[in-house]
């Protein structure tokens, strides 16, 4: 049986090559167009190329958005682009609108992969899309590992389930939603969310001289998230997981910072492993995950009625600050880190490695500016120095300081 395939997050290149130093198996990200996270950095196909020659590099596969759900004039370049990424060698291209699925099977190689967008909540509408010539199909949110399994166990080995396992979801039925057009302007469906089921919500009342009282619906004086989901966290769940048949487990988050995909997938890499393994964990997962920001977790629809909760919640904290990234192997104790928020002689920082100094703390003894100077604070924004650390580190491993 192949090893579940952990597909990560990258909204610019920077978190690809941290998703790939922390241990994805697989990245996705969008290309300047017909993706659906208009406002991350996103991949010119100058990058595009660039990433795909990395991360193949590297053994690890390389997605594509294409998801667009299109109008007529969206079509305009579409098979060029197409032509492109299959040029590019990238591995496979994500796609939810029937009308795009049918030019990447008419004009490309590229194996063609069914977004959640395209509501795959049945085994009909999965053998459809195989029919198509869909060789992995990412299913929509809404469903339970029992379904899952069922749909994996028609379609056989050859093709692939993807599903998401951690990140935001989405209060509306996988993410076709019209909430962001009609508050904003701004199409969800074509990578322009503004997301207003993040924002918080109270009713207001008017009184007979044109007054507005503001009363919560949940929650406190301030309003309540009341479209606002929990995050899905399914990193306790690997075994149920792989006996449904799951193939690779997706990490939601284009738009999140460098630092979560460090920590998300570093933390889901060393979940899958265990399991593998067959070893007890060394760590808290959740605990780890909660070391960016997150709300509160939930396992969405994965367990049906048996682990039924209310799934909305206004949380949103981390429990660590992101404090600077290592810039290349640490040498006789020393190590050069670039600077991503501030830290002083004295602080107790720790580290996110992908070696076994993950988790590891240390007191921050010596700072050394490039000419050797010694220094007390670092708070330039990007600044580079020296700082003694009696552990290994590796470039790109993260420097993190717990919130009092």
């Amino acid at each position: 049986m192949k090893k579940l395939e952990l597909l990560a997050p990258c909204g610019d290149f920077e978190r690809l090559i941290s998703a790939i130093h922390f241990g994805a198996n697989a990245v996705y990200f969008a290309g300047k167009k017909f993706g659906l996270r208009a406002f991350a950095n996103n991949f010119d196909e100058e990058e595009i190329i660039k990433a795909v020659n990395y991360a193949h590099e590297r053994n690890v596969r390389v997605y594509v958005t294409v998801n667009i759900l299109a109008h007529n004039e969206d079509f305009n370049g579409l098979v060029d682009y197409l032509k492109f990424l299959d040029k590019a060698k990238v591995d496979g291209v994500i796609v939810s609108d029937l009308g795009i699925a049918s030019l990447v099977k008419e004009h490309t190689s590229l194996e063609l992969h069914v977004s959640t967008q395209a509501n795959v909540t049945n085994i009909h509408s999965a053998k459809m899309w195989v029919k198509m010539g869909a060789k992995r199909l990412v299913l929509a949110r809404e469903l339970s590992i029992k379904e899952i399994k069922e749909i994996k166990d028609e379609l056989g080995e050859d093709i692939d389930i993807e599903c998401f396992g951690h990140g935001a979801m989405c209060i509306s039925y996988s993410g076709r939603c019209l909430l962001s057009n009609y508050l904003t302007g701004r199409d969800s469906n074509k990578g322009e969310c503004a997301q207003p089921c993040r924002w918080n919500y109270a009713l207001g009342i008017k009184n007979e001289i044109d007054e507005i009282n503001y009363f919560p619906i949940q929650e406190d004086a301030r309003g309540t998230y009341v479209l606002n989901s929990k995050d899905l966290c399914m990193v306790r769940y690997i075994k149920e997981l792989v006996e449904a048949g799951v193939t690779s487990l997706k990490i939601e988050g284009r738009m999140k910072t460098n630092y979560y995909v460090s920590t998300t997938v570093n933390a889901y890499r060393r979940a899958i492993d265990d399991y593998y393994e067959n070893k007890k964990p060394t760590f808290d997962y959740e605990e780890e995950l909660r070391k960016t920001a997150s709300r509160d977790f939930t396992t969405g629809f994965y367990f049906g009625d048996t682990h039924k909760e209310n799934l909305l919640t206004s949380k949103q904290a981390e429990t660590y600050k992101y404090i600077a990234v290592v810039l290349e192997n640490s040498k006789d104790d020393y190590v050069l880190i670039e600077h991503r928020n501030k830290f002083v002689l004295g602080d107790e920082l720790e580290i996110l490695s992908n070696n076994d100094s993950f988790n590891k703390k240390f007191i921050v003894t010596e700072i050394l500016d490039l000419e050797n100077n010694p220094v007390s604070e670092v708070k330039r924004v990007k600044e580079h120095v020296y700082i003694k650390c009696p552990y290994k580190l590796n470039k790109y491993d993260i420097l993190r300081k717990k919130i009092q």
